[in-house]
């Protein structure tokens, strides 16, 4: 499979897309003011304990009081209960309100909930995950062969023993502090782990460094920007290249390559075209049709996807695709086909949490097993870790997709003003019965010569036309004149009726 990726930077966000095989896979975007947190260390205060939720709120100078739950704060030696699971303490026996207490950020703020904080800290490099509070050696599920996950165990037990990571004092050591290897350690030698170890413990002793001194809401550590995580997390086997249309984001992420990532630096291109370089490959065109309800598949089917605050659901349907054999084969390739659509969708939107699909029904017991073979699949080339039902009785597959930032409509889009978020608008016949019931109300409770009412125009022209016999009708019950004006910033759910 070949990949690449596209940098996109302007002053004001960077965006990045990887594309497998000509197609757009994943969009990536960070605006300037809006710079995510996830990684990022602060010394927050504890500002509100929750002992019925296990939780507390951390305030850590973001727009809202960050969550930190119990089970998210390091504790040293806990408790083991009978049944062999670790104990979590009371929130009140491990934080108290008005303290300061250092935390990392696992989730942005997504929507009206605050970001997500942990204790146990973490700092990813090309290959690793250091973490300090802990001694485990874990090593990606992605990394399948049994006799690479042991060779790369053997040799981060040796770093271990041979003490490589120094501090200021020449005396420091890796024992009891934990190491995650990630999928991009598939392979790599000694010297480039011992190189991700040593970098990670310097970065380390900054960090602690900088948690010592006056007690106050700051922030100790920011991951790096966008474009340097791209080459650090997403550059790996089949990555072809790295285009920049930056050449001075090219400079600085060539440099930042040579001396952390060296053999990803032989991939790093500058783009110089005058054209665009998302237009050249067509990005701009996937990113609007991301923003787009359906989703059109090749055969004539599409999907419906809609995402809401508790979940997000997507309707399969057979559209214009008649098949050529029978009912139940156009039924089973159009979800073949929308298997595979609906797996891309949920990188390029970047769709988490809760994700109900509604294949379209199927008798055939081995017609379901395929479809769900077919996306579980195509979903194992999905860095977000996901969990998958079998099909239910209602013929519904339920998933979980990792979500640690917002969707792609969440940053691109907002909620419609007119329908604020609905996706619906009443009619114009239902806001002219509205009116209606408003000036008999009005009639009732206060004394006028007439009533001018104003609405939209969609509104006005109904009730001159359509409902024309039925103002006659309210103005000779009530032996008052009804005028009409119109207000053309007014949705068409919005009237006034005025006492003239």
């Amino acid at each position: 499979m070949s990949e690449e990726i596209l940098i996109n930077v302007t002053p004001m966000e960077t965006r990045v897309a990887v594309i497998e095989n000509g197609v757009v896979q994943e969009i990536f975007l960070e605006r300037e003011a809006k710079r995510g947190q996830v990684g990022s260390i602060f010394r927050g205060k504890v500002v509100r304990v929750l002992p019925g939720m296990q939780a507390a709120f951390v305030d850590v100078g973001l727009e809202r009081a960050a969550f930190l739950h119990a089970k998210d704060i390091w504790v040293k030696d806990k408790p083991i209960g009978a049944d062999g699971v670790e104990v979590v303490p009371n929130i009140r026996d491990l934080v108290q309100e008005g303290k300061y207490i250092v935390v990392q950020v696992t989730k942005d703020m997504i929507s009206s909930k605050g970001a997500r904080l942990t204790t146990h800290l973490s700092i990813p490099s090309r290959f690793l995950v250091f973490m300090p509070y802990s001694d485990h050696l874990g090593i990606s599920q992605r990394i399948e062969d049994e006799v690479e996950r042991e060779r790369l165990r053997t040799l981060m037990d040796e770093l271990v023993a041979e003490e490589i990571v120094k501090g200021g004092d020449g005396s420091a050591s890796t024992s009891g502090l934990g190491f995650i290897l990630r999928t991009a350690a598939d392979g790599v030698d000694k010297e480039s782990l011992r190189s991700d170890v040593r970098f990670l413990w310097r970065m380390w002793c900054a960090i602690k460094e900088k948690t010592k001194g006056d007690s106050k809401i700051t922030k100790i550590h920011e991951d790096l920007p966008l474009y340097m995580r791209t080459l650090r997390d997403e550059v790996r086997d089949g990555v072809e290249k790295v285009r920049i249309d930056s050449r001075e984001t090219y400079a600085k992420i060539l440099a930042f390559a040579k001396e952390f990532t060296p053999a990803s630096a032989a991939l790093i291109d500058h783009y110089p075209g005058e054209r665009p370089i998302f237009d050249l490959y067509g990005v701009e065109q996937e990113i609007q049709k991301a923003l787009s309800r359906d989703v059109q598949l090749k055969s004539g089917g599409y999907l419906v996807v809609d995402q809401t605050e508790a979940m997000t659901t997507v309707d399969v349907n057979t559209g214009g695709f008649v098949g050529h054999r029978n009912l139940e084969e156009t039924i089973f390739k159009t979800n073949l086909e929308a298997a595979q659509a609906i797996a891309r969708q949920l990188r390029l939107r970047n769709l988490g949490g809760i994700i109900i699909i509604d294949f379209i029904d199927m008798e055939e017991e081995e017609h379901r097993r395929q479809v769900l073979r077919i996306f579980e699949k195509v979903l194992d080339r999905d860095r977000a870790k996901t969990k998958i039902t079998q099909v239910s009785e209602l013929g519904l597959v339920e998933m979980t997709r990792k979500r640690t930032r917002e969707s792609l409509e969440r940053i691109l889009c907002e909620d419609c003003p007119t329908c604020s978020g609905r996706g619906f608008i009443k009619t114009a016949e239902t806001a002219c019965f509205e009116i209606f019931r408003e000036i008999l109300r009005q009639y009732r409770a206060y004394d006028a010569e007439s009533y001018l009412v104003i609405a939209s125009q969609n509104v006005v022209d109904r009730l001159l036309d359509e409902e024309s016999a039925n103002v006659a009708d309210v103005e000779e019950f009530i032996g008052k004149t009804i005028r009409f004006q119109v207000e053309i910033l007014y949705s068409q759910e919005q009237f006034d009726v005025v006492l003239v």
